[in-house]
């Protein structure tokens, strides 16, 4: 069985998504954490837990507008209980499990770098859930991003705590809190909470960080695939290659152009079917002149020749919200924070960590990163179902009895649909604020709702990268009678065994297409072909 063991300070974002996404991992509190955590509740406990301590906001105050209402040490046990109640106030759609999974592992490193005075036994309490499979129903909706994502994460502490009315998913089945948590034997049914270890529970960002750090991973994913489609389809459309050399990108030094170039190069590597002598070759369906010598195509269409200069700026994007991310997984995000003391013993501070605006910047950048290639790639398929557009490769590449069967234009006009459905969600979040609570949140981030459609633009354009992959090897395969002696470069050779190996080539128009459309996006989903390509060249990206 493999460990992750967390510290607060070192938790990377690809242990995040592996144990939300492996329920084999388990995951454990680091020694030195659980005595840091201890060391400051025992001086909470000895030093504040009476009616005379200094008014700190959430540990004995109410919150909100009531911040200056002072809250006894007889009522502080119903007062977490009643702060997760008022603050479930979600409404939709729950998240999947795996976002589940990744918010208690987030929240629960955050609670290790012992900034938050949660007590320890919330933190073994969040990782016997991630270790027995029990995943909090949270709903989707009901988050502004700002005092953290309140809503969703009370869903989660009710679940924590045991409450009746708090719901699970536990070996596949939707059941209430109490009942996953008898059948699993974490522990007892009701967990009673003490100062600030509802509000740490429910304060912070991280189902925001959760969402974007898994939607973060399956773009950088889905990036590597569209190269591999874009490599395909040069080889279908025969393009010219003089667009990637490097000397043009020297010229323009962006790290992402480069590296765009610098992989079509690698997976093209050896194709002849990408030269003057393949092009010259006129296909059935290819409008051209026969009384003259063929000439030299000398540059292609933009969606072709400008991939590096469209792929580049995501290549670049993705980088710059890793580091985003990076920070985010191991920070304290809260309020208010507790710090030891020079002098010895603990302060606390109030602060605004909770605010989720770096999340929401660069979810709404990668919205946008992510549209546009969509946008690209679903040119490219326009294109190869058009022979006018695609030098000869068969209408609609259809196959079977003409007429009869009519290929795959529905295919590209839902696709188109994706493209536009994108272009909506890629409205800003980030700038709209509105005030909340008593204009006591007078400025919030919306970083869930940022997060959420940006996961929304990498799900869309899944389909959109599989099935370029799809139509591109479609093509490949029924034209290959009409260049035999002419081969492909190793990377897109690989990618195209991989692609037919998982769905018969020159699909024959009796299937239900929708099944190979879902194939197609497992091709992203699954990376089997990204895989299988890097099991012949190794890693190309």
């Amino acid at each position: 069985m493999t460990t992750t063991t967390i510290n607060g300070f070192n938790l990377t974002a690809a242990q995040v998504v592996a144990v939300a996404r492996d329920h084999s991992i388990e995951v454990n509190l680091a020694a030195s954490s659980r005595a840091a955590l201890k060391e400051s509740r025992d001086y909470i406990e000895s030093t504040w837990m009476h009616d005379e301590a200094p008014m700190m906001y959430s540990f004995n105050t109410g919150v909100g507008m009531l911040k200056d209402t002072r809250v006894k040490v007889q009522d502080i046990n119903l007062f977490q209980t009643q702060l997760i109640k008022a603050h479930a106030a979600g409404m939709g759609e729950p998240f999947p499990e795996e976002v589940s999974r990744a918010t208690m592992l987030l929240r629960a490193n955050a609670f290790a770098s012992n900034y938050s005075a949660p007590r320890v036994e919330v933190v073994d309490r969040l990782l016997a859930f991630v270790n027995a499979g029990i995943h909090p129903i949270m709903p989707q909706k009901g988050s502004v991003g700002a005092s953290g994502d309140l809503a969703p994460l009370s869903y989660l502490a009710a679940a924590i705590c045991g409450f009746e009315q708090a719901e699970v998913m536990y070996r596949g089945q939707r059941m209430s809190a109490p009942d996953a948590i008898r059948a699993s034997g974490v522990g007892p049914v009701e967990f009673e909470l003490k100062a600030k270890d509802a509000s740490a529970l429910i304060n912070g960002c991280t189902v925001s960080l959760a969402v974007a750090l898994l939607a973060a991973e399956d773009a950088r994913n889905l990036l590597s695939d569209a190269c591999l489609s874009l490599g395909l389809t040069l080889e279908a459309m025969r393009a010219e290659m003089s667009a990637f050399d490097p000397r043009i990108h020297t010229a323009r030094p962006h790290a992402g152009q480069i590296k765009t170039a610098s992989i079509i190069r690698n997976l093209l590597e050896g194709s002849t079917r990408t030269t003057h002598a393949a092009r010259a070759v006129q296909f059935p369906e290819e409008l051209r002149r026969t009384d003259i010598p063929y000439t030299a195509r000398i540059q292609d269409v933009y969606s072709l020749r400008c991939a590096p200069q469209v792929y580049g700026p995501v290549f670049d994007a993705l980088d710059y919200i890793d580091t985003i991310i990076d920070k985010e997984v191991n920070s304290a995000t809260d309020n208010p924070l507790i710090f030891s003391k020079d002098e010895g013993g603990f302060e606390i501070i109030s602060g605004g960590n909770f605010h989720g605006q770096y999340l929401a910047q660069a979810m709404d950048l990668l919205a946008m990163a992510v549209a546009d290639l969509g946008s690209i790639v679903e040119r490219r398929v326009a294109r190869l179902i058009d022979p006018t557009l695609s030098w000869g490769l068969p209408r609609n590449l259809m196959s079977g009895v003409r007429g009869v069967n009519t290929g795959y234009p529905v295919v590209q006009c839902s696709l188109s649909s994706l493209v536009m459905e994108n272009r909506t969600l890629c409205m800003p979040g980030s700038v709209d604020s509105i005030p909340a609570k008593g204009n006591s949140e007078d400025h919030v981030s919306n970083s869930t709702w940022c997060a959420r459609k940006a996961a929304v633009v990498v799900s869309n354009t899944q389909y959109i990268v599989g099935v370029e992959m799809l139509l591109a090897a479609q093509a490949l395969t029924m034209t290959e009678h009409l260049l035999p002696g002419f081969v492909l470069g190793k990377g897109t050779a690989a990618a195209y065994a991989s692609v037919r190996s998982q769905i018969p080539a020159c699909l024959d128009g009796d299937r239900w297409f929708h099944d190979d459309i879902e194939m197609a996006r497992s091709f992203v989903t699954t990376g089997s072909v990204r895989k299988a390509v890097e099991a012949q060249i190794g890693q190309f990206v």
